[in-house]
């Protein structure tokens, strides 16, 4: 017995010793492979290097693995690089470069994988109408999945949601893409969205889509619900130096309605239906080397809405224009080779609501609504305030501005240990803001009253309002907290301390969760 266990040990010692030199053998052929490709890589660089005056004519242009995607959608991307290079002094240099911002465009339509190879190839010699500066350029694409569903939930402050949403790409073989979604939470009662887009020329700079929306959310911070059912148009643009435009037309249809038992009269007074018919305009310049964690950078944001003016339509006319301003620079420190991963950013907002007269002509201007006025205040603005709670109310009702203006400062600090490139940061922050309604000096009250005003009465109140800007200390709180820069979303815990508060206004001392795209 003793024979024939040690003739068993010597059977596994030599099947294991034989698996460990089958490993060591794949691994030396991964590396000679691995090897090779590098030097063929490196050759094909010098060759390409030594060759970039080398005069060529592209002969075509092959591209393989679009199995869903229209030879029409594709063929203006790259038959203008064909009929470019019948140029005279078309180069290699040149056709490379060409092609290279081709397969460029077509990456940002994202129906395809950012691993796209590129082959150049002679043509067939028994090709009789080559010649021998020609050229074939083959590419090798792998779309995307043409179907994503998503779902989870989300936790903010005083929110909690659920959410599911589905995506289609790629839906007529055009870059098209479909998504809807559909969410329901403790404010958010339900949301249901729609949207389908499409790019016009195959340009990926030039976009237009459509949507529609229905939703209905609880707004604690002025006792009612507002249920929203609507859609639009948008036709979104960039330039060659990346701004982004959009103009849009949007209608929907408003009602202000679950009023709470307590719901204060200004509230009562707006609720009901309302119908807004509006078109708007959006710049942006974002020039930030990271948006949910700026190190450096700056950008600036646009953005315009006018609503029952002309030839709109709807029951509500104004003119609504907000800017936004923020930049971050980064902070040396002595010593320390590299970037150290602090940076000192400030970001201000500014906003301005004027009524104007409704396109069928009552005679004057009726003031702001409810849910068209400006609300300031809670963990992704104003931090150290509850939401809404800037600006005029009305018993224990928020009721929104028409002028206001918010800034911010703050220190963002990686955590000791993780370096300057993980996606936490400690935060010191100090930040502030005024929220003021527009008066009608005929009545006693805020323009929430009902009562319409004349051009006159408009303006008098506006540059009242603008003055009240400028009277006393703006609300101000500072605090510190942890930061965590998610590529989807920034979430923000943060201990604030309120410094100062104006009258009737409502402070939040102690910790706050905030989670959202743009904080300021």
């Amino acid at each position: 017995m003793a024979g024939n266990v040690s003739s068993g040990g010597d059977d596994a010692f030599e099947s294991l010793l034989k698996k460990e030199t089958a490993s060591v053998e794949q691994r030396a052929a991964a590396e000679r492979a691995q090897a090779h490709d590098t030097q063929s890589d490196q050759r094909m660089m010098e060759m390409l290097s030594h060759n970039q005056t080398l005069p060529v004519t592209l002969s075509s242009v092959q591209i393989h693995g679009a199995k869903h995607t229209r030879r029409s959608f594709l063929d203006p991307l790259f038959q203008p690089l064909v009929e470019d290079s019948r140029n005279a002094n078309y180069t290699l240099s040149d056709m490379l470069d060409q092609v290279g911002g081709a397969v460029e465009k077509l990456q940002r339509f994202d129906i395809f994988h950012p691993q796209i190879v590129f082959h150049l190839s002679r043509p067939s010699h028994l090709d009789p109408s080559s010649s021998p500066t020609d050229l074939d350029v083959s590419l090798r694409v792998r779309e995307k999945s043409r179907l994503l569903l998503k779902t989870g939930t989300d936790l903010g402050n005083t929110e909690g949601s659920a959410y599911g949403s589905m995506l289609l790409r790629n839906v007529f073989g055009g870059a098209e893409s479909l998504s809807l979604s559909a969410s329901t939470g403790t404010r958010t009662r339900s949301a249901y969205s729609a949207e389908f887009g499409t790019p016009i020329g195959s340009n990926p700079n030039l976009r237009l889509s459509i949507d529609g929306l229905a939703s209905s959310t609880h707004k604690p911070w002025a006792s009612h619900e507002e249920v929203l059912k609507g859609g639009g148009l948008k036709l979104n643009w960039a330039s060659a130096s990346g701004d982004r435009f959009q103009l849009g037309y949007g209608g929907m249809w408003r009602q202000l309605t679950g009023l709470a038992p307590g719901a204060s009269p200004t509230v009562r007074g707006d609720a009901g239906d309302s119908v807004k018919s509006a078109i708007s305009y959006l710049f942006q310049r974002d020039r930030r080397d990271n948006p949910m964690l700026p190190q450096s950078g700056y950008m600036i944001k646009t953005v315009t809405e006018i609503a029952g003016w002309g030839l709109l339509g709807g029951d509500v006319g104004f003119s609504k224009s907000e800017i936004e301003v923020s930049g971050a620079v980064p902070v040396s420190i002595p010593g320390l080779r590299g970037p150290s991963g602090v940076s000192v950013g400030g970001g201000f907002r500014a906003g301005l609501l004027y009524p104007l007269p409704l396109s069928y002509g009552m005679g004057g201007a009726a003031p702001s609504r409810l849910n068209d006025r400006f609300t300031l205040g809670g963990p992704t603005d104003v931090r150290g305030f509850s939401l809404g709670g800037l600006g005029p109310r009305d018993g224990a009702d928020a009721l929104g501005g028409d002028v206001f203006a918010a800034g911010s400062v703050n220190m963002l600090i990686p955590l000791p240990r993780a370096g300057p490139d993980s996606p936490f940061r400690l935060q010191l922050f100090a930040n502030g803001g005024r929220l003021v309604a527009m008066r009608n000096k005929t009545k006693s009250n805020d323009t929430a009253s009902g009562q319409l005003m004349g051009a006159g009465t408009v303006w008098d109140g506006m540059v009242s309002a603008t003055k009240d800007m400028g009277t006393g200390l703006p609300s101000i709180a500072a605090g510190f907290g942890l930061v965590y820069a998610h590529p989807v979303a920034r979430f923000e815990l943060n201990f604030s301390l309120p410094l100062a508060t104006r009258l009737g206004e409502e402070s939040r001392k102690g910790l706050q969760v905030g989670v959202g795209i743009n904080f300021l």
